[in-house]
């Protein structure tokens, strides 16, 4: 017994001093700004982000009306800007999100704008200065708890110290 409480002493100590590192899958041939997969590793913290909605990107339109808060590309980079803003308040960056989930709204087209929101969403990942990619899916939903949202994006990032 003593020997058996000596090595799981032992291995947790290993184990504490090891900080495995997040490991990012693409997908072999494609260039899409998505990862296959990623694995986390048993270390890390996973911080779960609420569903955020887009703010008012357009000022001088009338309140609460389509305009004020802009097609589904200045939708999405008010919510990842958002997004971004309450990963700083928690001491992380976009480059620690490993999973994405976006709800889109049909745009006045009848159809979601996904060409849009891939307009917005490059901005902030697979750049130069954040080149790390998130997990994703994409769902088209009927509608927001806003009649003027046409984006809500949740994600997951990790924190691995």
């Amino acid at each position: 017994m003593k020997t058996l409480a000596v090595a799981a002493a032992i291995a947790l100590g290993f184990a504490g001093t090891a900080t495995a590192e997040v490991i990012r899958h693409t997908t072999p041939g494609s260039t899409f700004p998505i990862l296959r997969a990623v694995e986390i590793p048993p270390d890390a913290t996973l911080v779960y982000l609420s569903g955020v909605v887009p703010g008012v990107t357009n000022e001088a339109a009338a309140p609460n009306t389509p305009e004020a808060f802009g097609d589904t590309e200045a939708q999405t980079v008010s919510v990842l800007n958002r997004i971004t803003a309450n990963l700083t308040d928690l001491g992380m960056t976009m480059g620690d999100v490993v999973k994405m989930q976006v709800y889109l709204v049909a745009d006045d087209s009848g159809a979601m704008d996904f060409q849009g929101f891939m307009d917005g969403y490059v901005q902030f990942f697979g750049t130069d200065a954040q080149p790390n990619l998130p997990t994703r899916s994409v769902f088209e939903v009927a509608g927001l708890a806003n009649p003027n949202w046409l984006v809500e994006i949740e994600v997951v990032a990790v924190r691995s110290e």
